[in-house]
């Protein structure tokens, strides 16, 4: 069911699922629209953290590597995306911290004697960062999937189908009997 907010902005209401939240259940849906094309794991680790060398500090093998195995880029096609992510990622992550910071913000304003003017405020300030944030990233992924050949993209393409019938198999197995 499509609402719409009292900026004209029309989302999607979703159903509480069992074990999370409707934000959960948001970033559920959002990460899959993203993947679509780069895959959950390059978009989802790269934006979130660093991946410049083989092994990062922090133990995380580099995903530009990964993908790199997985779909067989060329050096200069590593270099290439590297620096894309690099350019876009300090500005994702000020801006995931200019969320928190808004979402806090909302959430010290609930209370009995709440200001309206001042929650439609940071509402609309974060609706106008997440925006952002998904603008920034899907160029990003926009940019990156003009580095790849044909060949790469259609393997990318595949293997993200067999990662998603994959993970839909897991969740029917995790379904109690009565609700497959």
């Amino acid at each position: 069911m499509k609402q719409e907010n009292a900026l004209g902005c029309h989302f999607k209401r979703l159903k509480p699922i069992r074990g999370g939240t409707r934000q959960a259940a948001l970033m559920m849906e959002n990460s899959m629209k993203l993947a679509k094309f780069i895959g959950s794991a390059l978009v989802a680790l790269t934006i979130s953290a660093p991946a410049i060398a083989q092994q990062s500090p922090g133990g995380q093998p580099d995903q530009v590597a990964q993908l790199a195995q997985m779909v067989g880029l060329s050096e200069e096609q590593q270099t290439e995306i590297r620096g894309i992510i690099d350019d876009m990622q300090g500005e994702i992550g000020e801006l995931r911290q200019d969320a928190r910071s808004l979402q806090e913000d909302l959430q010290e304003q609930i209370k009995p004697d709440y200001d309206e003017s001042a929650i439609r405020d940071n509402a609309a300030k974060l609706g106008d960062v997440t925006g952002e944030i998904a603008a920034l990233s899907a160029l990003m992924q926009a940019k990156v999937d003009a580095v790849f050949t044909q060949e790469q993209r259609d393997e990318l393409d595949r293997r993200m189908k067999q990662m998603q019938q994959q993970m839909q198999q897991q969740r029917q197995m995790m379904q109690p009997q009565g609700q497959q």
